[in-house]
């Protein structure tokens, strides 16, 4: 695999990865901004602007201009919003590069934003916001990252309001984009099998020359910066969002460890311990034991300065067998917290994160997208074998010793979707 980085003097930085392998390849422009730059006013601007990109720029004037070239490369295409960046990706053939390159460049550098289309896709957006409405597997994330991130961006919701997005206007736009999408808060890889094209082959350097021109005059500005979230919860908090459902969906997590702590790893062995496949403690214990949930599952989240680790399940409605569920949730955390630990189950996670690590980058779109963030986010990469290497130093002791630390009862968040009331889970 040959990696090439680059960096244009307007600040965009590039990063061309030949893989050797198939002729084709994913292009993907990140851009280090998403819902935890917004505020009140504009919540949902990040996301309503991903999807305003699609609908025509100055060279390709419609969304049905756009989607015909696209569909005539052979290609896919889509975009995403988190909350603190925003991805835009192509992946096609590899002898399409100049012309791939040439419509995201367009798209992201010089969307028409008109009113008219602006005041179609509300519907469109507010139909998206409906949707998670009625989906309780996913709307439970923003309850969950309410109580964790309270009067903070980064419990806001990505996809915003609808009262928010209704007022949005073509200015709205305008001040988001030039305030956070600048050349120098942004990154483009491109990754796959870039000197596999059996027409015209080109070299590196070509990719290089062909990026340059298309993004050589976007212009470079000042960085702007996102409100910290600073941790002060002493009590357990409870969202409880009444809804008659199927099935009672659960998130409960504590607050964990920023992007750069040194225990990242130590965390991420932690959470595969506990519910990261399907022999772990929670999915055994909770699904084949009891049959009390058909989906459980544990993970983390870290931003800059902060961070979390949850567990979600889908569970059986009845309220006694939600209550039974939550309390093995809570019991086999504390399990880990008391040294209730075992070198067999600590080295299947081990295992268990590094083949899923690298079968994950078999696909240039995953390679492009590991990349990407970690230099966007961290200003650093740290190639697969070394993450690898740290995975395999991680300890009993380091994991018992920070399950004491994050696992603590008075910061416990828990956010559940189902037929319930408020005080029905009075006490937890």
């Amino acid at each position: 695999m040959q990696f090439k980085f680059f960096t244009l003097t307007n600040g965009l930085r590039i990063v061309l990865i030949d893989t050797g392998a198939f002729p084709t390849l994913t292009a993907l422009l990140l851009v280090g901004t998403g819902s935890r730059y917004e505020n009140k006013k504009n919540n949902g601007i990040a996301h309503f602007f991903e999807h305003m990109v699609f609908k025509g720029s100055k060279k390709y004037p419609s969304a049905l201009k756009i989607s015909t070239i696209l569909d005539g490369l052979g290609s896919e295409n889509n975009a995403f919003t988190t909350k603190d960046y925003t991805g835009y990706w192509i992946k096609s053939p590899s002898k399409h590069f100049p012309i791939l390159v040439d419509i995201l460049s367009e798209m992201v550098l010089n969307p028409l934003l008109l009113e008219k289309e602006i005041k179609r896709e509300k519907g469109v957006i507010i139909e998206e916001i409906n949707m998670y409405e009625d989906t309780p597997q996913y709307k439970v994330w923003d309850l969950f990252e309410g109580l964790l991130y309270p009067n903070n961006p980064l419990g806001y919701d990505t996809i915003g309001k609808k009262e928010t997005v209704g007022r949005f206007s073509r200015q709205t736009f305008l001040d988001y984009v030039n305030r956070y999408y600048q050349p120098n808060n942004a990154i483009l890889v491109v990754a796959g099998g870039l000197l596999q094209n059996q027409n015209d082959k080109l070299k590196l350097e070509n990719y290089l020359e062909i990026i340059e021109k298309k993004f050589k005059n976007w212009e470079k500005r000042k960085l702007n910066m996102f409100n910290k979230f600073y941790e002060k919860q002493t009590k357990p908090a409870v969202s409880i969002h009444h809804k008659k459902t199927e099935q009672a969906h659960l998130v409960l997590g504590f607050h964990g460890l920023a992007r750069g702590d040194k225990n990242r790893y130590v965390q991420t062995v932690l959470m595969t311990v506990l519910g990261g496949g399907m022999s772990s403690r929670l999915f055994y214990e909770v699904r084949e034991r009891r049959g009390l949930c058909y989906y459980i599952q544990s993970g983390g989240e870290s931003f800059a300065e902060t961070g979390y680790v949850y567990t979600r399940a889908g569970l059986n409605l009845d309220l006694n067998k939600v209550k039974e569920a939550m309390k093995i949730i809570f019991n086999e955390h504390q399990k880990i917290s008391q040294g209730r630990l075992t070198d067999e189950e600590t080295n299947k996670a081990k295992e268990m994160l590094k083949g899923r690590l690298l079968l994950s980058l078999e696909d240039s779109n995953n390679l492009a997208t590991f990349v990407g963030k970690r230099l966007l986010l961290e200003n650093k990469l740290e190639p697969p074998e070394e993450i690898i290497k740290k995975i395999d130093q991680v300890t009993k002791n380091q994991m018992v010793n920070l399950a004491k630390k994050l696992f603590v009862k008075s910061e416990l968040n828990l956010a559940v979707i189902g037929p319930f009331q408020q005080d029905s889970f009075k006490g937890i």
